[in-house]
């Protein structure tokens, strides 16, 4: 089973992306939270699969972060959640947001998210507010840094390389952004950091 793809991006659209790794090209669908961190088509790419296999169908799901590979595989555990409506769930709500959703049973902004009724939101609260991703949850740690920062350093400097700039550059954006939004989503990291080049 694939569980991990790198490789260079050969096509991107909104809900997925072509990933060539060694001229086979494989068909990802992402959410928007990874899709904002992926580079120009050409650019490498580095994506944690699920891969999801139905009798009619064998479809890849790629992630930019642990924590969002971790929520999809929950909310598809969720009965009547499939992998697509997961999928949208993802692009509709910042995970931390949706992690503090689901903690604090917040069905109206659950809701809120195109595709998902008041009975889902409810079934999502009901089901996974004991199963959320621990070790990605929103407490910050002593140093005042989300416990899942280490990962996510990692994933936001390999965005902005592919981005095209340098490592000691990136290094220092994304420190500093890190620093700016100590519990911030991957997305609003990554959009602190490019203000950090930009200045």
């Amino acid at each position: 089973m694939i569980g991990h793809l790198r490789g260079t991006i050969f096509e991107k659209h909104p809900n997925r992306v072509i990933v060539d790794v060694d001229g086979v090209g494989y068909d990802v669908f992402v959410p928007l939270s990874t899709f904002y961190g992926l580079g120009e088509p050409g650019s490498e790419i580095a994506l944690r699969i699920h891969a999801h296999v139905r009798e009619d169908a064998f479809t890849l799901y790629g992630f930019a972060t642990v924590l969002e590979q971790a929520l999809f595989e929950r909310l598809i555990g969720v009965s009547g959640i499939g992998p697509k409506l997961a999928l949208a769930v993802l692009s509709g709500i910042e995970p931390l947001e949706l992690v503090r959703a689901i903690e604090r049973g917040d069905v109206a902004r659950l809701t809120a998210i195109p595709g998902v009724g008041k009975k889902t939101s409810e079934r999502v609260v009901l089901e996974l507010k004991d199963r959320l991703p621990k070790a990605e949850t929103v407490a910050v740690g002593p140093g005042g840094v989300a416990p899942e920062a280490p990962l996510m350093r990692d994933d936001l400097l390999s965005a902005l390389m592919n981005l095209g700039y340098h490592r000691p550059l990136a290094e220092k954006a994304v420190d500093a952004a890190v620093k700016t939004t100590p519990d911030g989503s991957f997305e609003l990291t990554l959009k602190q950091a490019l203000r950090e080049l930009a200045k």
